[in-house]
């Protein structure tokens, strides 16, 4: 028995497969640029789906001693396609990054309610740009009138895919439930947003799980890929959410925190009930809801983009492809003079500090990104390069600890980093230090979100619950060794102090 998956990041696509011991045994990976239509960044939908046949059915025959059985779909947020009547999309489907404009976020807050009333009901915030579905749904309405006219259903971004494969359409919980202002966390339905858009009767209101099965794949898919026309198509799952599942299967739904590390850094902490303290209100902190239904507090930013810009910048600068070794200290350097500070938010109002300005602030001076990137301005801590990636993980460690504030890890709660920050022992060895009460795990993951969905093609395929699959998993947790940093909760201050100009915190 093999399991497909389908994983779209928004950077990254990857069909992987599975043995029975779930196991990766092969993945292929592309990137697909976005299609510009009217100016907008939309996903290439057709290259996609193209692509995803061809490589199922490469692996299908590569692979003729482990037939596929299932295929399990695990993509982003905030994404979603409107299909007509036969089947296929009737307009674009617009990048969720694509931000437009204040105008359109008041508008949108005036006719459906206030952002904190939104946030309280459906444990979304005010995510800039469109973050939501329910902003994209009506970002949808007002640029293409007559095309969405035609919509007959709106499927989520895991769902159309499924629904590609099994001309079934269907819903679940995790995706529904994630930042999307399209479901009501306290009265466990459709939210006033969705009926007050018109898009209720286009959605799928019943929840279904995980690890239903959506259906089959259809003749011709099966013709095109070489599988058997038996082969079932899961109903898909939050990437977030999938990345929990290996965890939950561990050690249990709770006592942990999950640092998923990438484009996005998210934070989730599962907890027992819903609800927002007062003061956490139009904060860039949410509920997303796990594949059992339960509360996930939840707190990102965009920290994989944040690093990946700044060491772009730093190896341009110094001629160098390197990433340079954890230093200790190098860092108790730059704590202890503590005047230099590297600020978010690249894109502005992603993450926790919407009210900072991205840059460098060193000896006093304020050297704005926009000038760094240009090259118009460099400042000194950046003049060396092992300095300037210190700083740089200083940063992506500062914003991370509001994350876990914000989710409210508690004491003695463990933390576990998975996906690309595992290999950067700078930022490893800080956060633990940063984190006295709490052990700091790294895993052998490599990508949790397709095992996560991996996992739920195996209990549609066996009947298992996600317990009984822990016998079947091998999950390494490396415990990351504790420095000492006395001058760390003084720089925090200071770094906060300059990240928050408005008074935030």
């Amino acid at each position: 028995m093999a399991i497909a998956v389908i994983d779209i990041g928004m950077t990254n696509k990857k069909v992987a497969v599975y043995n029975n011991g779930l196991k990766q045994i092969d993945a292929r990976y592309r990137i697909f640029p976005p299609k510009m239509v009217d100016g907008l960044e939309t996903h290439d939908l057709a290259a996609m789906e193209a692509w995803f046949a061809a490589e199922l059915g490469a692996l299908a025959r590569e692979y003729p001693t482990d037939p596929i059985e299932a295929v399990a779909i695990t993509t982003h947020g905030a994404t979603f396609v409107c299909v007509g009547k036969n089947g296929d999309p009737v307009l674009p489907c617009v990048y969720y990054t694509h931000e437009p404009g204040e105008a359109f976020h008041a508008a949108f807050y005036q006719r459906f309610g206030a952002a904190a009333v939104l946030q309280d009901k459906t444990g979304t915030p005010a995510f800039s740009a469109l973050i939501n579905m329910a902003k994209g749904i009506r970002f949808a309405q007002t640029r293409y009138p007559e095309a969405f006219s035609r919509t007959a259903r709106i499927l989520c971004y895991p769902q159309y895919w499924g629904f590609r494969l099994t001309r079934s359409a269907g819903a679940e919980g995790t995706y529904m439930g994630c930042h999307g202002y399209l479901w009501d966390q306290r009265a466990h339905r459709l939210s006033s947003v969705a009926r007050d858009l018109g898009a209720a009767p286009l959605l799928s209101a019943g929840l279904r799980n995980s690890w239903d099965i959506l259906g089959t794949v259809t003749p011709d898919f099966a013709r095109k890929t070489g599988l058997s026309p038996e082969v079932i198509v899961t109903m898909g799952i939050h990437d977030s959410n999938s990345a929990l599942l290996p965890h939950f299967a561990k050690k249990g739904g709770s006592g942990f925190a999950l640092n998923s590390t990438g484009t996005w850094c998210v934070s989730m902490n599962p907890v027992k009930t819903y609800g927002f303290a007062p003061e956490e209100l139009g904060k860039a902190v949410f509920f997303n809801l796990s594949a059992f239904r339960t509360p996930i507090k939840t707190a990102n930013f965009l920290g994989g983009y944040e690093f990946e810009t700044w060491s772009n910048i730093l190896m341009g600068i110094h001629k160098r492809r390197d990433i340079p070794p954890y230093q200790r200290e190098q860092y108790r350097a730059l704590l202890q003079e503590g005047n230099a500070f590297l600020l978010p938010e690249l894109a502005a109002g992603s993450g926790q500090f919407p009210g900072s300005r991205a840059g460098i602030q060193e000896g006093g001076r304020a050297y704005p990104f926009a000038a760094i990137e240009r090259g118009d301005a460099l400042p000194p801590c950046m003049q060396d390069y092992e300095k300037g990636f210190a700083l740089l993980c200083l940063s992506l460690v500062m914003q991370s600890l509001t994350c876990f504030e914000r989710i409210g890890l508690s004491p003695g709660a463990q933390v576990f980093i998975e996906g690309g920050f595992r290999k950067n022992a700078g930022y490893n060895r800080l956060l633990a230090a940063a984190l006295p009460e709490n052990r700091v795990f790294l895993t052998d993951i490599a990508e949790a979100s397709a095992l996560g969905a991996a996992m739920t093609a195996k209990m549609a395929l066996t009947g298992k619950a996600l317990g009984d699959l822990s016998a079947d998993l091998e999950v390494v947790y490396r415990e990351v060794e504790k420095d000492v940093f006395p001058e760390l909760p003084g720089y925090r201050n200071k770094w906060l102090a300059c990240a928050a100009p408005c008074g935030l915190f």
